[in-house]
């Protein structure tokens, strides 16, 4: 079983910009791509074009960024720590862990990019999100 904490960058709107701007000026190679529409869930007119995820892959490490599906963005919130893990089970506990005295802002499910993905902020105001790697 693996697990690495990765940064992820959350943004208002501009995230396809961003992504653009680091493949040009940090040379990253994109890994990954899914817009809101792209997503199971029904999505509104406005966001459905926006970036739901992506992986970036600057030298050896990862960066991943999104656009928000509608919460405010602010200055404090930008940056969500994303842990990784390659196990379902490993990602579950964390979840279970970490959403204790927190608030879950999207429960942990199966996604088109993951088999167990969550977002949730802990007790003490931290943003995590839980991705486990599709494994082949």
């Amino acid at each position: 079983m693996t697990k690495q904490l990765i940064p992820f960058l959350v943004m208002p709107g501009n995230a396809q910009e961003a992504i653009q701007f680091y493949k040009r000026v940090l040379e990253a190679e994109e890994l990954t791509l899914s817009k809101f529409s792209d997503m199971p869930e029904q999505v509104s007119e406005d966001i459905k074009d926006h970036v739901a995820f992506s992986l970036l892959k600057i030298g050896e490490s990862r960066l991943m960024i999104s656009d928000s599906a509608g919460s405010t963005i602010r200055s404090g919130n930008l940056l969500t720590i994303c842990i990784e893990t390659s196990d379902v089970e490993e990602s579950k506990r964390i979840y279970e862990g970490l959403k204790i005295g927190g608030n879950v802002n999207y429960a942990l499910s199966e996604t088109t990019f993951s088999p167990a993905f969550a977002n949730l902020t802990d007790k003490f105001g931290v943003q995590f999100q839980i991705l486990t790697k599709n494994t082949p």
